[in-house]
């Protein structure tokens, strides 16, 4: 039997629906092990499952990303690996040392490993040299998973052949979600008047998380009953979001909960009006896929990854420029005030989700492995 392995640093609730898919999708024709490098995160502070349910195996229990260990940790990944006799090995973080020598190990064990990621060539500023030397840490790769369009395009520009790069990689568990949100998707549910808007994000400059509350403040003084505006993260500018919501006079209005598990995501977009992700750095967006679930129409910036095969402007949201509060603030009115127009968006958004369901990554896992 083939034995599949795919590797993130650290098992969030996204990654164990991917894992699960693709057993779903191999029928116990094949073996599907995932294994983790640290058992937390240092960016999320996301609930770790136990994935009793599928081989999950974590290499370094209790600790997080140390980049002091490298050899350490590239001899622990191929060691299980070959105890584990792996055909096929999915591979995310290319660009940390510790996984390119464990790639360049299992290659010449004579395993067929690929490359996972969502990076875009206008995810930040790029320099020529540091881009011709990054395109070395693909040499051990055979293929890879990634996102559509943008994504597939800057792997492309790293070495990756078009005909070995699948997609999506990006994906999350619609029907996961939908019943962790204890109701239904909209235009169904809560009604149109008792809605909110929604952020869901860390708490960091790339969020573009003050020209947010510009814009909101912009269309609360347009507004004959504005609606609340609902923050869902955290994070080391908390404090200064706090400042700039009582400089602008928003603090009857907004609303700041914190770091939510999947179940208080769901149970937050249950009731929303509108997803807001104005990012000025984002390489995919993955609420976007959670808002879609629940039949929300999303206002994202240009620059979120995700807009590329989800959001279609006028269709089931709308694109706006990360630097533009005015533009935002325009689309939230219209939102906020047209329910015909929120609830066709809404059933467009529902059908769009679809893109971004697990079962499109197993799709594309098995594309990759069934060409050997």
């Amino acid at each position: 039997m083939s034995t599949i392995i795919l590797l993130w640093e650290n098992f969030g609730p996204m990654h164990d629906d991917r894992v699960r898919a693709l057993v779903r999708a191999c029928g116990g024709k094949a073996r599907i092990v995932g294994l983790e490098l640290f058992g937390k995160s240092d960016t999320y502070a996301w609930d770790n499952e136990a994935g009793d349910d599928f081989e999950k195996i974590t290499l370094f229990p209790g600790q997080s990303h140390s980049l002091s260990r490298t050899l350490k940790i590239a001899a622990v990944i191929v060691r299980h690996c070959r105890a584990l006799n792996a055909d096929q090995v999915f591979l995310c973080h290319y660009e940390l040392p510790a996984i390119l020598l464990a790639a360049c190990m299992l290659r010449l064990l004579g395993m067929k490993v690929y490359a996972m990621g969502d990076a875009k060539f206008d995810a930040y500023k790029r320099h020529l040299w540091r881009e011709v030397g990054k395109s070395f840490f693909f040499l051990p790769y055979v293929g890879a998973l990634s996102n559509e369009v943008r994504s597939k395009d800057y792997l492309r520009f790293l070495g990756i052949k078009a005909g070995r790069i699948a997609a999506p990689y990006n994906t999350i568990s619609i029907d996961r979600l939908r019943r962790l949100s204890g109701t239904v998707p909209a235009p169904n549910g809560a009604a149109f008047a008792d809605r909110h808007f929604t952020i869901v994000a860390r708490f960091v400059r790339e969020k573009n998380l003050e020209m947010a509350l510009e814009a909101y403040a912009i269309y609360c003084r347009a507004a004959d009953a504005p609606r609340q505006l609902h923050l869902c993260g955290s994070g080391e500018l908390e404090p200064l979001l706090r400042q700039k919501v009582e400089e602008l006079g928003l603090r009857d209005l907004v609303e700041f909960r914190g770091f939510l598990q999947s179940d208080g995501i769901a149970q937050a977009l249950g009731t929303t009006l509108a997803l807001i992700l104005p990012s000025v750095q984002e390489t995919f967006g993955f609420v976007v896929i959670e808002a879609q679930a629940m039949g929300l129409p999303v206002l994202v910036s240009e620059n979120c990854g995700s807009r590329d095969t989800l959001v279609r402007t006028g269709v089931n949201g709308f694109v706006i420029e990360p630097d533009n509060p005015n533009g935002l603030a325009f689309f939230m009115s219209l939102l906020g005030r047209d329910e015909a127009l929120w609830q066709r968006m809404c059933v467009s958004a529902s059908s769009f989700a679809e893109k971004g369901d697990v079962d499109r990554f197993a799709e594309a896992v098995m594309t990759l492995v069934a060409d050997f």
